[in-house]
C-alpha cells in the first residue's frame, strides 16, 4: 500500500477522483477531516509502484546450473531478463521463446546495449572446475572468470550515469579460503595459498574495480546441491549402482548450499541494499564428506560404506581431485547477520527435498 497526502478535503476529493481513474484503484480510505491534512491509503492496483519494483537484470552464466534457476525465478516474478552469452543458439535452446517471452539473448558484441539501462548485473560466468586439470585447463578456468568479469565491469563503468546499473552481484567461491581440516572460515578470514585461492582472489579483484557508486555483492559459493547439475548429479549414479561411499578419507569438510537457497540469496541481494561486500553462499551447517555421503545413501536407500580411494580420483581428475579430496569449513556469518531465511539448514533435509 502507498501512503499519499493532500492538504485539504476539497482538494483531496478532486485529486482522489483523478488518480482513481488513472490508476483504477478499487478503494480509497480517508483519515482525518476539516482543515487537517488527509491520509489516503491507496489499496491495490498501484500500477506505478509495480513498475518501479520491476527489475531489468543482465545475467552472465545464465545457461549454467545456477544461472538457469535464477532466470526461471526472475521470469516467474515478471522481471525483465537479458541473457549475456557467447552462444545464442545454446541460450535459445535453454530459454525457448514460448516459455520465456520477452527474454533478451545477447552475444558479446551486444552486451553493452544490454548492460546500459539494466537495474542490475549478475555475473555467474566461468568454466566448470570439476574436470581433469591440465596446464591449459587451469589457465582457462582462471581466465574465463577474470575475462568475463573484467568485461562486465568495464561496460558498467563506461555507461552513462543515468544508464549505469546500480547493483553488481558477482560470483566467487569458497576456494578463496584454501583448505583445512581444523579451521573455520567466515567472510573475515584471509585467503589461502593454493591455485583455487589464487583464482578467487583475481576473480574478485576484477569485480572490485567496478564504479564505487555501484553496490557490489561478492557471493563466495560452496558446493551447490541440486538434482540436475553440480556435484550431486555426478554422485547419484554412483550410489544408485551400489558403489557410493566417502571420497578419499571422508574427514574433509563439505561446505554446501541447496540450489534454491543460493538463488534466493542472489535474488535478495539484487534488491536489498544491505547485501553488499563479501557474503558466503553456504548453508549454516557444513558437514564432513563422510556424513554427506551417508545421508545421501540413506535418502537413496543405498549403502555408502565403500570408499572411493584417493588414487582413483586422482587418476580421473588429476590435480582437480583436490576439489573433493581437500575441503574447508565455511560458515555464512554475514547471511545470518542479514537475517537471510535459509530453507535448508541441514544436509539431510536438503537431500530429501532434492530427491523427493
Amino acid at each position: 500500500m502507498e501512503l499519499c497526502r493532500v492538504p485539504a478535503a476539497t482538494t483531496a476529493f478532486a485529486w482522489t477522483n483523478s488518480i482513481s481513474s488513472t490508476l483504477q484503484l478499487p478503494q480509497i480510505l480517508f483519515v482525518g477531516g476539516g482543515s487537517k491534512r488527509f491520509r489516503i491509503w491507496c489499496v491495490n492496483g498501484n500500477i506505478e509502484s509495480q513498475k518501479e519494483s520491476q527489475m531489468v537484470v543482465s545475467v552472465t552464466g545464465a545457461t549454467g546450473f545456477v544461472g538457469k534457476r535464477l532466470v526461471q525465478r526472475l521470469q516467474a516474478d515478471k522481471h525483465q531478463i537479458r541473457v549475456l552469452t557467447r552462444s545464442r543458439s545454446k541460450a535459445q535452446s535453454i530459454f525457448p521463446v514460448k516459455d520465456f517471452p520477452g527474454l533478451v539473448i545477447a552475444e558479446e558484441p551486444e552486451w553493452r546495449n544490454c548492460i546500459e539501462g539494466s537495474t542490475a548485473v549478475v555475473n555467474l560466468a566461468g568454466m566448470p572446475i570439476s574436470t581433469r586439470w591440465s596446464p591449459e585447463i587451469k589457465k582457462e578456468i582462471k581466465q574465463s572468470r577474470i575475462r568475463v568479469t573484467s568485461k562486465v565491469v568495464d561496460l558498467i563503468n563506461n555507461s552513462q550515469d543515468d544508464d549505469r546499473p546500480k547493483v553488481l552481484i558477482s560470483a566467487s567461491a569458497v576456494g578463496y579460503y584454501g583448505t583445512s581440516k581444523t579451521r573455520v572460515f567466515d567472510e573475515q578470514s584471509s585467503s589461502g595459498n593454493d591455485y583455487l585461492a589464487e583464482v578467487c582472489r583475481e576473480w574478485e579483484g576484477a569485480a572490485l574495480k567496478v564504479n564505487k557508486d555501484v553496490r557490489l555483492a561478492l557471493i563466495r559459493i560452496g558446493v551447490v546441491l541440486g538434482k540436475d547439475g553440480g556435484a550431486l548429479a555426478k554422485m547419484i549414479p554412483i550410489f544408485m549402482m551400489f558403489a557410493g561411499g566417502p571420497l578419499g578419507s571422508g574427514n574433509q569438510w563439505f561446505s554446501w548450499i541447496h540450489l534454491d537457497d543460493l538463488v534466493d540469496l542472489i535474488y535478495e541481494a539484487l534488491s536489498n541494499p544491505s547485501y553488499k561486500g563479501v557474503i558466503n553462499g553456504t548453508a549454516p551447517n557444513p558437514v564432513r564428506l563422510a556424513e554427506m555421503c551417508e545421508q545421501l545413501g540413506s535418502v537413496l536407500g543405498r549403502p555408502s560404506w565403500l570408499p572411493v580411494p584417493e588414487i582413483a580420483l586422482k587418476a580421473v581428475l588429476g590435480e582437480g581431485a583436490s576439489v573433493v579430496l581437500d575441503g574447508q569449513k565455511v560458515v555464512p556469518t554475514r547471511a545470518k547477520e542479514l537475517g537471510f531465511p535459509f530453507k535448508y539448514r541441514y544436509i539431510k533435509d536438503a537431500l530429501k527435498a532434492i530427491m523427493s
